[in-house]
């Protein structure tokens, strides 16, 4: 028999892992296929949609890593992101006077430095051997100076900057940018930091980094740079070892990383859940603030908070609310809450049931087109509008619909957003295809791929399939978690899940 779960206790954490991390995320995280690679340090670039669950990667990893005794450095956001050094440095534009190949100089210095000054800190008073050779450069140096990383890295950029672009002959500066790019003035330290990180194990974690991201040639130098120091101090060092992540739609948007892909595919690990794993993510949830659930399988877990089978067309209640995400943590666990919230604030009693979940749907659906367009903003400014020329429209399109559709979109007799000019003059297959990648848009399964879909979902998505050829396919839906938020009508004739 299924518990009665106390609904005023339970909990689904926070949706951002900054916070759920004090709220119960050391107990209930998901030990994934990446995360094991992560342990094993196999894979140190991370990539995932927003909400995809990259922070609570990292988070978990550096609270493991602490209890084992390395040394772990987190970055945060405010400390190095690209809006503070944008707002500093001098662009591109004005002068040519720096790329990809500076930033990772600069990089490579400030990680450097940010690990001597950790290394040096944590050990004994009394310094000796290669801790005493490390700890005297930092004295003489930056003479107990508290410079934040942002500081060091736009230190040492503008050092360039200035190499650069100030009044200095050929021959010096040749020399000077040189001895910056090669970071001679750290290079003897090297053989000390790999000594000494020999001893403790040294972890940097670096997340977040598209806080002030603007798809400027400098932003993508920001981030590339970054990426490329991260490599090359990996391959110098055992025990040392640099963690990045990044959003997909970053990387697919800087060509120097997407082109040199074949480098660094072997570090590199995509983010990706499928409707088990996520099961289990809301299960684990479940049983850390209702301990009467600690012993049932996951589906009886969701079973004790949502009625098994929903009044909608006898849906299964899980499978109602998957189908309403792009398989990202966040989403699952925003809907979720958002179902609690109403639940209590109606003093209703568990199992939640579809009148509770349908009336949170037009919210969560709302939100969630916003957030997709706010996403793709600087790939595709205006996307919201796109969306909402479907808005009051059936769900389920033949391809030669969506053709007429989105020809008029191209013309300009559909208006759309002033910032969308990148959709001008477009041909059809080119809206497809992004509607298609950002998720509202799913296509009919044909052929091999049927296998992938669930019985009584004819229907796929990117983050169900990443390489599906859209050239042969006939129909598509606009994916569920977007129909509600723009009041979109089932059509008889082509009634899809």
């Amino acid at each position: 028999m299924t518990p009665q779960v106390d609904i005023s206790k339970l909990s689904f954490g926070a949706p951002a892992a900054e916070r759920d991390i004090n709220q119960g995320l050391i107990h209930y995280f998901v030990e994934s296929d990446t995360f094991a690679q992560l342990v094993k340090r196999t894979k140190t670039l991370i990539l995932g949609n927003r909400g995809a669950g990259k922070s609570a990667l990292f988070k978990v990893f550096a609270d493991r890593e602490r209890k084992k005794g390395s040394l772990v450095l987190e970055l945060a956001p405010e400390n190095y992101s690209y809006e503070i050094l944008s707002q500093q440095m001098a662009k591109e534009a004005e002068g040519a006077w720096r790329k990809q190949g500076a930033y990772a100089a600069a990089w490579k210095y400030l990680i450097y430095v940010l690990v001597m000054k950790e290394i040096t800190s944590s050990g004994p008073k009394l310094k000796s051997g290669s801790a005493a050779v490390v700890y005297n450069y930092l004295r003489d140096t930056f003479k107990g100076e508290q410079t934040n990383p942002i500081g060091l890295l736009i230190s040492y950029l503008k050092r360039m900057e200035g190499i650069k672009i100030g009044p200095y002959e050929a021959s010096v500066k040749t020399k000077q940018l040189t001895g910056l790019y090669h970071l001679e003035e750290i290079n003897d330290l090297i053989p000390a930091i790999n000594e000494l990180s020999e001893k403790r194990a040294v972890a940097v974690m670096i997340d977040e980094l598209d806080r002030g991201w603007d798809a400027s040639e400098d932003a993508k130098a920001f981030v590339a740079g970054l990426v490329q120091a991260a490599l090359s101090i990996n391959d110098k060092h055992k025990n040392l070892c640099i963690f990045v992540s990044l959003r997909r739609e970053l990387y697919d948007s800087i060509p120097s990383l997407y082109e040199d892909a074949q480098k660094y595919r072997d570090v590199m690990e995509t983010v990706r859940w499928d409707e088990e794993s996520l099961l289990s993510l809301a299960a684990k949830r479940i049983r850390h603030t209702a301990p009467e659930t600690t012993n049932l399988p996951d589906r009886d877990c969701w079973n004790s908070v949502f009625a098994e089978t929903l009044q909608y067309r006898k849906s299964n209640s899980f499978n109602y609310i998957v189908d309403r995400t792009l398989y990202r943590p966040r989403e699952i666990i925003q809907f979720c809450t958002a179902t609690l919230d109403e639940t209590r604030n109606t003093r209703s009693l568990p199992p939640i049931d579809y009148h509770v979940i349908s009336h949170c749907e037009v919210t969560y659906s709302t939100e969630r087109t916003k957030d997709i367009a706010a996403e793709y903003r600087f790939q595709y400014p205006g996307l919201q509008s796109i969306f909402e020329a479907f808005r009051g429209k059936g769900y389920s399109w033949s391809r030669k619909e969506l053709d007429t559709l989105f020809l008029q979109m191209s013309l300009g007799e559909i208006k759309l957003d002033k910032l969308a000019t990148w959709a001008a003059g477009q041909e059809p297959e080119f809206f497809m295809d992004i509607l298609w990648r950002v998720g509202f848009l799913r296509a009919l399964a044909v052929g091999g791929v049927k296998a992938l879909r669930r019985s009584g979902s004819q229907h796929l998505g990117p983050h169900q399939i990443d390489t599906l050829s859209l050239h042969n396919i006939e129909r598509f839906t606009v994916h569920q978690m977007f129909r509600a938020g723009l009041g979109m009508k089932e059509i008889k004739e082509a009634r899809d899940d």
